[in-house]
């Protein structure tokens, strides 16, 4: 796509609430009339609408009806995207070549979610995704609820492999924290110490509760097209885009979590027609602090030196060789899923970071990851020159 430009030309958010509170079709309502009024567009204007929601089944689950609802019409492309949280950077590299091929001219992707709800736990609307039959059924006869389980497992083997320890997570941590203190869109910006972090209540072992995303009520929405005279003039170009999946079975026999994921970083610079050098900041997907490190060490962004040691060195961090979520990541940020890591690039590259800003942040590699890293999506975005 590096010769199309096809760009972001239009992003809008709503606040991102820890309180129950409006639907998700209320919040896309919301981010989609801040987003076409950032392009400097209409309703009218817009002839694609991808969508993509939380994999949680819920009867508010944002659809294809939206574009009746959000009172469009005339669309010569809708579709929901759903591929857990690689779905944002799917969406957006659809509209891109769409856009790019002449299929639409102007096509907004749309994320909502609102998994709090009154009396019920934060955690509720996501333990019983993913079925009760074949493993996920056994996993569930055993206890192994939602996400926080199975990652819990992923970060002790982790930690197994690579023979560190906690303070690595805690690192992630801390380092998301000083991160979020410039967001005035997270939720949580308190100063974190590692006092602090391990004073944190173990959810499943070795995973605490501040190496959890924090999940929120909220909604964004980008507007993508490739004619210069759409939109936003500070066009946020899509450069290339890759893909992985790796289908992970856990079985016995084989290492059933790591490996795969680099392959779609390295053809979304080839397309971009970059290298991990020209990167001036990645914002990836980070659930959990452990998937962090270990997107930085499966993506070769850390080089030689072990995930674990640049994270406590400061390079993920403010003035960091390489600053990595810098809105606060999902982890003090707010969980949208792949669009919290899609905004924050998004924020960066039009120099609209405020006290957060990465001085000169030209280029950015954006990383989504689904499942249990059974997704890999990899986008590189470009400010424009």
């Amino acid at each position: 796509m590096s010769g199309t430009g096809a760009a972001i030309v239009g992003l809008g958010m709503t606040e991102m609430s820890l309180r129950p509170g409006a639907t998700a079709l209320t919040l896309a309502a919301r981010a989609t009339r801040a987003a076409l009024a950032d392009a400097g567009l209409d309703p009218d204007d817009i002839d694609g609408l991808l969508v993509g929601t939380s994999q949680g089944v819920r009867p508010d689950r944002l659809g294809v009806a939206f574009a009746a609802q959000g009172g469009f019409g005339d669309l010569r492309l809708l579709e929901h995207i759903e591929i857990k949280g690689a779905t944002t950077l799917a969406m957006v590299e659809r509209a891109a070549r769409a856009v790019s091929g002449g299929a639409a001219r102007a096509v907004l992707c749309v994320f909502a979610d609102a998994p709090l709800r009154a009396g019920h736990g934060a955690g509720s609307s996501y333990a019983h995704s993913g079925g009760n039959e074949g493993l996920r059924g056994l996993e569930r006869a055993s206890g192994v609820l939602g996400s926080v389980p199975t990652y819990a497992l992923l970060a002790q083997r982790w930690l197994h492999t690579t023979g560190e320890d906690p303070k690595a997570l805690c690192a992630v941590a801390t380092v998301q924290r000083a991160w979020a203190a410039g967001n005035p869109q997270a939720v949580m910006r308190e100063p974190l110490s590692e006092d602090d972090y391990f004073a944190s209540p173990l959810i499943a072992e070795p995973l605490r509760r501040l190496d959890c995303a924090r999940p929120v009520n909220g909604a964004a929405a980008v507007v993508v097209a490739a004619d210069p005279g759409i939109g936003d003039p500070r066009r946020v170009t899509v450069r290339g885009s890759g893909r992985d999946h790796p289908v992970r079975r856990r079985r016995a026999g084989a290492e059933s979590w790591f490996g795969g994921g680099a392959r779609a970083v390295d053809d979304a610079l080839a397309e971009a027609g970059r290298t991990r050098a020209d990167l001036d900041l990645a914002q990836l997907y980070d659930p959990f602090s452990v998937v962090t490190l270990m997107l930085l060490a499966e993506y070769g962004l850390c080089g030689p030196v072990p995930a674990g040691e640049f994270v406590r060195s400061g390079g993920t961090g403010p003035g960091g060789t390489l600053p990595v979520n810098t809105g606060g990541g999902q982890l003090s940020g707010f969980y949208l899923q792949g669009m919290t890591p899609l905004v924050e690039a998004v924020t960066q590259l039009r120099g609209d970071g405020g006290e957060r800003q990465v001085p000169g942040a030209a280029i950015a590699l954006v990383g989504g990851i689904g499942g249990r890293l059974d997704h890999h999506a990899a986008m590189i975005l470009e400010r424009t020159r």
